[in-house]
């Protein structure tokens, strides 16, 4: 029979390594929890219990093809090598993971004892990434010749392995609780439930109605909530495919370009054509970043550029300013805002998490990987590639960048103008008039027992802009800055979807399949 490994592509739809393994002969469909895993620093239990969620919708896919999702619990090896060792293994299985350190390590443990087990070992592309890419000149065009090709159906059938396993039966293991792991089974009352049926409603709000106004209010916590698509940690999860989610809104666009009804019509229709395009701008870029870690392993601990690899930031109350920002109660309201929805939901808008970033590092001047551990296991959506990109962009760090310093009160001051969010976040400045509510030190008794900032926001930006502008003026910044973007950049300018070419007819054309 031949095994597929489930990772972080929980679907049966548009999954290339279970068509051809199914295609194949008999299928072994296996997803492993890995203790190991879940010791690493970046993980946590938010994202454990949406994963349990995923898992369960997995199986009930699986379920109704024949054969339910096998469940083990152990290293990825000892698994494999156990199920080889009882049962006639002809191949593996899996879509290629551009995903954290422990698991790129754990990959190519995998790979070294297929080899040495005479077992193929199969690998199949899942997002618009590329391995041992000689440069990135091309790499736009390949995302969209991939995301043309057609959605894969799920099999008809999956025989059920106890059909013909009947001397050896393949068990399935219960899923552990997560103290089991040691992960703390930290309460996020408002994150979003896992599983494929969630995304495809996800999905599906956002191309018909939630998504109209996406480019115009995406960036204010006040209505990002509502107007964002909501897909990342369906994406991240493997819950439904990039492929699926950029055809759905390709057929969306076209069917308002064809829509000649009242609510589509001039401003309405022209709102939702840009938003759409922003959004699929959006998904390019998701794949240009998690690309990036393919390329640079090294980026989820290191800076890209070396001129900032042994950069020392040195506060002597470095563990306080981190422990205030982690809790929201660092005396600057949209911060802390911000920072206790992330707490409460596992999910913050872009901008927002650029902002509390920023202001980690160069505000508080801490050294970009301690909110970049936190801020990971926070986001129930964590996605290495994009998050540890994101992190050395907002701290300055990537050597090609923009030097871009969030002023956290000019962004209260715009994208929540009324203090709507801040209320709702921060009860505590509830009553605190609006003249006050972005600025409530100024009058501290109106507070309620709110922080005072913890530093002075404009001699902080000035302090941190002078120390990091500093290391860019030197000569041989500018040469390695080179030879970072000749490695890392998009290879294509402007908008990452400037030129967007049509679905072919036979996409165009298909029926919706799993959506």
């Amino acid at each position: 029979m031949n095994i597929v490994w489930f990772k972080r592509d929980l679907r049966v739809w548009d999954h290339a390594a279970l068509a051809k393994a199914a295609a194949a002969g008999p299928v072994l469909p296996l997803y492993i929890l890995e203790p190991e895993l879940w010791a690493q620093p970046d993980m946590s239990g938010r994202q454990y219990a949406f994963l349990g969620e995923c898992l369960q919708a997995l199986d009930q896919s699986l379920s109704r093809l024949g054969q339910p999702l096998i469940l083990r619990v152990g290293d990825a090896v000892d698994v494999l090598a156990e199920l080889a060792s009882t049962h006639d293994i002809k191949a593996i299985y899996a879509h290629q993971e551009t995903w954290n350190s422990w698991s790129y390590d754990r990959d190519r443990a995998v790979g070294a004892w297929a080899k040495k087990a005479n077992i193929a070992w199969h690998e199949l592309q899942q997002f618009g990434v590329h391995r041992a890419m000689d440069t990135r000149k091309g790499w736009a065009r390949k995302w969209d010749v991939m995301m043309q090709q057609p959605v894969m159906p799920p099999p008809s059938t999956l025989p059920a392995l106890s059909s013909f396993c009947k001397d050896m039966p393949i068990t399935s293991a219960d899923m552990p609780g997560p103290t089991s792991f040691g992960i703390d089974d930290d309460d996020c009352p408002g994150r979003q439930q896992g599983g494929r049926p969630q995304a495809i409603e996800t999905l599906k709000s956002f191309l018909q109605s939630r998504g109209r106004n996406y480019r115009f209010e995406m960036s204010s916590p006040v209505t990002a909530a509502h107007s964002c698509s909501r897909l990342s940690p369906y994406l991240a999860f493997g819950c439904v495919s990039m492929r699926e989610v950029y055809q759905a809104s390709q057929r969306r666009l076209l069917s308002l370009k064809n829509d000649s009804g009242s609510e589509n019509r001039g401003s309405g229709n022209k709102n939702w054509r840009k938003s759409l395009q922003s959004f699929e701008a959006r998904l390019h870029w998701h794949c240009h970043f998690i690309q990036k870690l393919e390329d640079e392993p090294q980026a989820e601990f290191r800076a890209f550029h070396p001129a900032y690899r042994g950069f020392e930031k040195e506060t002597i109350d470095a563990p306080q300013r981190l422990a205030a920002w982690q809790e929201g109660r660092t005396g600057y309201p949209l911060v802390d805002a911000c920072m206790r929805q992330l707490a409460a939901t596992g999910w913050l808008t872009f901008r927002m998490r650029a902002m509390v970033m920023s202001f980690a590092s160069y505000h508080l001047w801490l050294d970009w990987r301690a909110p970049a551990l936190h801020l990971a296991r926070q986001f129930v959506d964590y996605e290495p590639g994009i998050h540890y990109s994101q992190c050395q962009m907002q701290s300055g760090i990537t050597g090609i960048n923009t030097i871009r310093i969030y002023n956290p009160v000019k962004q209260s001051q715009d994208q929540d103008k009324a203090g709507l969010f801040i209320r709702k976040w921060l009860p505590e400045l509830h009553d605190v008039p609006d003249s006050l509510i972005h600025t409530p030190w100024l009058k501290p008794d109106v507070a309620n027992g709110y922080p005072a900032p913890i530093v002075d926001e404009k001699q902080a930006r000035k302090a941190a802009a002078a120390q990091i502008y500093a290391i860019r003026k030197d000569p041989a910044h500018r040469r390695a800055a080179k030879k970072v973007v000749a490695k890392h950049a998009s290879g294509r300018s402007g908008n990452m979807a400037g030129n967007r070419r049509p679905l072919s007819a036979a996409v165009k054309n298909q029926l919706e399949l799993g959506l």
